[in-house]
């Protein structure tokens, strides 16, 4: 069996550790690893299955030199630092799967799903986007529906825990609230106000339509990764004061009749996919068992009639885990899977 070198890029940071754990369980037919930081990072040593590896400084000498010998590279390092590296990956005949937005909204780039559209993999040109976290667990429910149905119209409302926003977002709310309930005041470091015991519709910066880029993030991936610009799609994305796992309240309009029959066919069987839905018995998706699972969670299935054709759905989903590090190392595996590595 073929052996490949993967090189994972912000080796040291949340998403990247992720990315540790999961090839861990995953187990890919890998003969080497490489795992890259910053400066700052540069020289430490992590213990990744069993064998110790030296984090590499990113810089295009040290790219260049593994010329030929790396395989998949998986960016978890910003938009920034992709923009800057990811083309001096793929100029070495690697394929960069970016967890980052700098490429999803390229049209020469796929933003890929691996339950939903695996099929532009194929036209990647060395970079594919990994898409944000809160659309991944979307499309996980919308694609079988889609594809039975029809889509209309979509709206979201997110319920974001703060691990999305990487470690400064998780520490806010673990001293914010050991601060909430000693009577004493924390200043945040990462959110514009205390997120303990808040909510804050207020996700990455506010544009001129008055949506933040997050819930625009949603409008246009959406589309994008449906390859239907005719669907009507908006957003509202809030943070919430949870640790892990997102949450989404999704309202559907569809293109031909359904019942809750129906939707319960179509997606008892659909990939990545499980149903929790007995509201009798108090059985519904929440984000405390999402976590630590790279299975997107839908329940409080019920049909909308205030429309002609409409249903309400609640999903929960492993933000870390399926909405950034889980979903780009199936990405990888896929390629291996389908020899699709030159």
């Amino acid at each position: 069996m073929r052996k490949y070198n993967i090189a994972v890029v912000g080796a040291t940071g949340m998403v990247g550790s992720k990315f540790l754990e999961v090839l861990t369980e995953k187990q890919l037919p890998v003969e080497n690893y490489y795992l890259f930081a910053s400066a700052k990072s540069a020289g430490k040593v992590i213990n990744f299955m069993g064998k110790d590896h030296t984090v590499i400084e990113l810089t295009d000498e040290n790219i260049n030199a593994l010329k030929g010998k790396v395989d998949i590279a998986l960016f978890s390092a910003g938009g920034k630092t992709s923009e800057r590296f990811a083309p001096v990956f793929a100029s070495i005949g690697t394929v960069v799967i970016d967890n980052s937005a700098q490429w999803r909204m390229d049209p020469k780039v796929p933003l890929v799903v691996p339950e939903v559209n695996p099929q532009d993999i194929t036209w990647n040109n060395g970079i594919i986007a990994n898409p944000n976290c809160s659309t991944i667990q979307a499309m996980v429910l919308l694609k079988p529906l889609y594809d039975a149905f029809g889509l209309k119209r979509v709206i979201y409302s997110t319920y974001q825990a703060v691990s999305g926003a990487g470690v400064a977002g998780y520490n806010d709310l673990l001293e914010g609230l050991k601060a909430f309930v000693n009577g004493e005041k924390y200043e945040t470091k990462k959110f514009p106000y205390q997120i303990a015991n808040n909510c804050l519709p207020h996700i990455d910066v506010f544009m001129d339509n008055g949506y933040t880029k997050e819930e625009m993030k949603m409008v246009n991936e959406t589309k994008k990764i449906l390859g239907d610009d005719k669907i009507k799609v908006t957003a509202t994305c809030v943070r919430v004061p949870v640790l892990n796992s997102h949450s989404e309240s999704i309202n559907v309009e569809f293109n031909k009749p359904v019942t809750k029959e129906a939707i319960l066919k179509v997606l008892e069987n659909a990939p990545g996919l499980k149903i929790v839905d007995d509201v009798a018995n108090n059985v519904y998706p929440m984000p405390i068992n999402s976590t630590g699972s790279d299975i997107t969670l839908v329940g409080r299935i019920r049909i909308d009639d205030t429309v002609d054709s409409g249903a309400n759905f609640w999903v929960c989903a492993d933000n870390i885990r399926k909405g950034a590090a889980s979903n780009a190392v199936q990405i990888a595996e896929y390629m291996i899977n389908n020899n699709m590595i030159k």
